[in-house]
């Protein structure tokens, strides 16, 4: 383990040309008009990312999962097991508590558990008692939900996506990186600054780190160094896997259809930033991958007028792609 020294940072100096990146795909959970999950819509969903080459992500905040039950949370991720015959996923390790509530240690195991039944990787979301403690408590009790999982991956969510999110110090962050068994987190501060420093700590403590961006608003941060755990990606996984394939290659077209993809993310990912699910739910339904653009009835919606915008996007991305 190298000795990390608090420098100014030179993004120009972390780009890493030429690196194969490794994508994790928020899926999206889609609904019927009457509301209902439209679950072959979901299992199609969650086929397609992988066929793309990236991993699906179910059970994560744009699958609604701090809004459905137990029991649909448990038949995603059956459903995602039987979809794949037994490939690789990730899912959410949701725990609903209160502001002021303790670390629920029982209520964490019984998520990691039931999500390593399945076969999929936990990543654990935060809850008010993860997050309400000092740092040293924070990460002992990442340190507890490894005594039940080999694998996980931390999640840092920024205040504007859910209120019991927190951003940690560099000091926590570099704690979570000790544990062997997190393999990785999600960042999601929107902010390149936040990340960078993550991703010159990673590169002197423990480079097989990964650091995962979560900002929808920054899909470049890959070029520096980070993988990524996006929901923007759910849009387009086949055009996200294009992307990629082209920075491993050093093949040019990746900064334009980056841009395409960021331009996308910009529209969907705007205030009420929840909303951002019914963006994706309107551009799957415009690619005639799902019937319906509804969300979960408790989840902010888009006004019509997107769709034209949408449309127009999608049609750039076809013909950047040669659709």
């Amino acid at each position: 383990m190298m000795d990390y020294v608090e420098t100014a940072i030179n993004p120009q100096a972390m780009i890493r040309p030429r690196r194969e990146i490794s994508g994790i795909s928020a899926i999206l959970l889609p609904f019927h008009d009457s509301f209902e999950i439209d679950w072959k819509g979901l299992a199609d969903h969650v086929l397609r990312t992988a066929e793309a080459g990236l991993t699906p992500a179910v059970n994560m905040d744009t699958g609604y999962a701090n809004f459905i039950t137990e029991a649909q949370r448990r038949r995603v991720l059956a459903l995602a097991r039987d979809a794949l015959a037994g490939g690789e996923f990730v899912a959410g390790a949701f725990v609903a508590d209160e502001p002021g509530s303790a670390f629920d240690a029982d209520a964490y195991f019984s998520q990691v558990e039931s999500i390593q039944s399945f076969g999929g990787t936990p990543i654990i979301f935060q809850s008010y008692g993860l997050t309400g403690g000092s740092g040293a408590d924070i990460i002992r009790s990442y340190e507890t939900v490894s005594e039940k999982s080999d694998r996980f991956i931390a999640f840092e969510l920024g205040q504007m996506f859910a209120p019991f999110g927190a951003i940690y110090d560099l000091e926590t962050y570099r704690g979570l990186m000790g544990i062997s068994a997190c393999a990785g987190a999600k960042h999601s501060s929107l902010s390149r600054q936040l990340e960078w420093e993550r991703l010159r700590l990673r590169d002197a403590v423990r480079p097989d780190f990964k650091v995962y961006t979560g900002n929808d608003l920054a899909v470049d941060m890959v070029i520096y160094g980070s993988d990524y755990l996006l929901g923007l990606s759910t849009f387009a996984p086949d055009l996200f896997a294009r992307r990629d394939r082209m920075w491993l290659t050093g093949d040019p077209g990746f900064y334009e259809l980056n841009d395409l993809l960021q331009y996308l993310g910009f529209l969907a990912f705007r205030p009420p930033v929840p909303a951002y699910k019914h963006s994706a739910a309107q551009f799957l339904k415009l690619r005639g991958w799902i019937s319906s653009d509804q969300t979960h009835k408790d989840s902010p919606r888009r006004p019509e007028s997107d769709i034209a915008i949408l449309r127009d996007i999608a049609q750039q991305l076809g013909a950047l792609a040669g659709d």
